[in-house]
């Protein structure tokens, strides 16, 4: 059973992990060097990795999708999709995807006059399964060092783990209260019973060894 409660477990923070990683904003610094629109096929289960926006109908099974590509000060390629979310999960509210596509074409530069540009953005990439993060917004910095403190990220695991405490908090409470009482109830009353069971067993026997006393 304790392998059964830690697997259990295990799995449920992993999927948590796995939920805050991909919907949380991040933040990459790049040079901007193409950007281009091509039609992707979205008929398989990786269609969860793109956006389904309200303009758009769920039964299409291929779409035209722009993507910007930019280049970390490391020289490590990035490529990036530009959709928008609408209404949907996760709730960037991005209505914008044609500004950002001019917005990502003025900020291309070359290798020897780059423009460093922060995208924000959320999700993976995946070159095995195709699958590319989702910019919501570009902005120009000073240079390749710039960094940033993920503010809205602390607050929005600090207000996870405040309502995770209260709610776990609260069971403990109500457990302690209401379940080990009735569980401790059950034991008794299952001692109790294994005790007339042993009483009757040991009757029994003596009443068996003195038929055949007889």
């Amino acid at each position: 059973m304790a392998c059964v409660k830690w697997g259990f477990w295990g799995t449920f923070w992993l999927l948590v992990f796995a939920v805050f990683h991909y919907t949380l904003p991040q933040n990459d610094i790049v040079r901007i060097v193409n950007t281009y629109e091509e039609r992707q096929e979205l008929n398989d289960w990786t269609r969860m990795f793109w956006s389904s926006p309200d303009a758009q109908s769920a039964e299409l099974t291929n779409r035209d999708v722009q993507f910007i590509q930019g280049v970390k000060p490391d020289g490590e390629a990035m490529v990036y999709r530009n959709e928008d979310t609408g209404w949907g999960w996760p709730f960037y509210f991005k209505f914008d995807t044609a500004n950002l596509y001019t917005e990502a074409n003025d900020a291309i530069s070359t290798k020897d006059a780059p423009e460093w540009v922060a995208v924000r953005h959320y999700g993976w990439r995946n070159e095995f399964l195709s699958i590319f993060p989702n910019a919501v917004r570009i902005r120009v910095v000073e240079g390749p060092d710039v960094s940033f403190i993920p503010w809205m990220n602390i607050i929005i695991l600090t207000i996870f783990a405040a309502i995770f405490w209260s709610i776990r908090v609260r069971w403990v409470r109500f457990r302690r209260a209401r379940i080990d009482p009735v569980i401790e109830d059950v034991g008794d009353s299952l001692a109790d019973a294994g005790d007339s069971i042993a009483e009757s067993r040991g009757r029994l026997r003596g009443w068996i060894d003195r038929m055949r006393g007889k």
